[in-house]
């Protein structure tokens, strides 16, 4: 591999060199042997011997190992979903766009979840367009410096810029912008629509006493049991929930909607989409562990790292394989295989070693049967490609230079990819 692995004082997802914990490897000389589990091979040990059998067998004993072991089952029901007058403003970001703004409440078992959708279309569009679909980290205010983006209204880590006292101020407007390049999308043809990942769970390990998770426990239930969701669980669903709107609005086609994350959000991104065949095309930006890497690899973040800092994020089974991902009965490869035979994009960065890189392309690559199978091209390649060199066809993939971010670079690459197999209005 043509990668530089060495790590010299690189920032990577806000920890350099000397506070990786001790015990994390970064180095390919270290990885230990592993054996990835066949993605086109029973519980039982019978080979997958056609689409019809992925569609009928496997795959859906994939998706319950995945339930039972590392994300929780999502609840079947959607919640009634009321939905408030839009607010519409045509005209906005120098006249490219037209914004809507909207408001849904999610009512289940006496409570009531409100949720902000903010919706960008582009001014030019004379019918429904294909749409990018991604939840935010800091608030439908950060991603943009328009002024007629509505705070967020839910619970915001005070360490986010123009936050205090866990609420959104005007100084938190447009912080996150450089990660969300409105006008180039809406530009292209394509709409974008975000949420706040807090309205639908707040990220903290709260006990699950907020957010979309009080409106499915049961009498006497105080949390998840075993088995149920966690945080990506709920970010999932609330993800599915968000596209069902879509699937109501003129504006939107929303058979050609693509979901996209990074990081925690990325990992939520390929859940959502492995669950939800709705979901035309999935982009999983720097997911790394329990996202787009591969477990076995106990490369850079591993499963005892993610479950100790963020237990709230997965179902509890998923801790116990802390120092024992030989025995998961699945790997992340897998995970991307459920998204087939739509396409499906990972990025990856190189200065990225705690999300793994390579782990990241392996994963992708792992899943490449799976879209050969199912008639496909998939990923084309078995060669983890250079920095800034995209590659692949149904899978797409690239490493950029650089740490963990969203970049214009990134962005490039998912809308050319969205171009090739949704077709915007403007290439249409």
């Amino acid at each position: 591999m043509r990668l530089p692995l060495l790590l010299i004082m690189v920032i990577v997802a806000g920890l350099s060199a000397a506070q990786y914990p001790p015990d994390t490897i970064v180095d390919e000389s270290r990885v230990p042997a592993y054996t990835l589990p066949d993605p086109l091979k029973m519980e039982s040990g019978d080979p997958v011997r056609d689409a019809a059998m992925w569609r009928e067998q496997r795959r859906p004993e994939l998706l319950r190992l995945f339930e039972t072991h590392v994300y929780g089952r999502t609840p079947a029901d959607r919640a009634e979903m009321a939905v408030d007058e839009p607010e519409v403003e045509r005209g906005v970001l120098g006249g490219a766009a037209t914004r809507k703004q909207v408001t849904l409440r999610f009512r289940r078992n006496g409570r009531e979840l409100p949720v902000d959708l903010l919706i960008y279309l582009p001014a030019k569009a004379t019918g429904p367009v294909p749409a990018f679909l991604g939840l935010n980290f800091q608030g439908n205010q950060s991603i943009s410096a328009d002024p007629g983006i509505r705070l967020a209204r839910s619970w915001l880590p005070d360490r986010n810029t123009g936050v205090a006292n866990n609420r959104a101020t005007d100084a938190a407007r447009g912080t996150a912008a450089s990660r969300w390049p409105v006008e180039t999308i809406v530009g292209r043809g394509y709409a974008l629509a975000t949420a706040y990942y807090g309205d639908f769970d707040p990220d903290f390990d709260d006990g699950f006493a907020n957010g979309v998770h009080p409106l499915f426990l049961r009498p006497g239930q105080s949390r998840p049991a075993d088995g149920e969701w966690g945080a990506i669980g709920a970010w999932a669903w609330g993800l599915s929930r968000l596209l069902d709107y879509l699937e109501t609005d003129p504006g939107i086609d929303a058979q050609r909607v693509a979901v996209l994350g990074h990081s925690r959000l990325g990992k939520t991104a390929l859940w959502a989409a492995a669950q939800d065949g709705r979901f035309a095309l999935a982009i999983s930006n720097n997911s790394g562990c329990g996202g787009a890497a591969l477990s076995r690899r106990i490369f850079g973040e591993t499963v005892a790292h993610i479950t100790k800092s963020f237990p709230h994020w997965f179902t509890a089974r998923f801790a116990t394989y802390a120092g024992r991902e030989a025995e998961l009965p699945v790997d992340q490869h897998q995970l991307l295989a459920l998204i087939a035979p739509r396409p499906l994009y990972v990025a990856s960065a190189a200065e990225d070693l705690w999300a793994d890189p390579r782990g990241e392309f392996l994963g992708a690559l792992g899943a490449d049967p799976v879209y050969r199978l199912l008639g496909t091209e998939g990923l084309g390649t078995t060669e983890w490609p250079a920095v800034d060199t995209p590659v692949g066809r149904t899978i797409g993939y690239h490493v950029r230079r650089g740490g963990h971010d969203v970049t214009d670079y990134d962005w490039a690459q998912f809308l050319a990819f969205a171009d090739r197999h949704l077709g915007s209005a403007a290439t249409r």
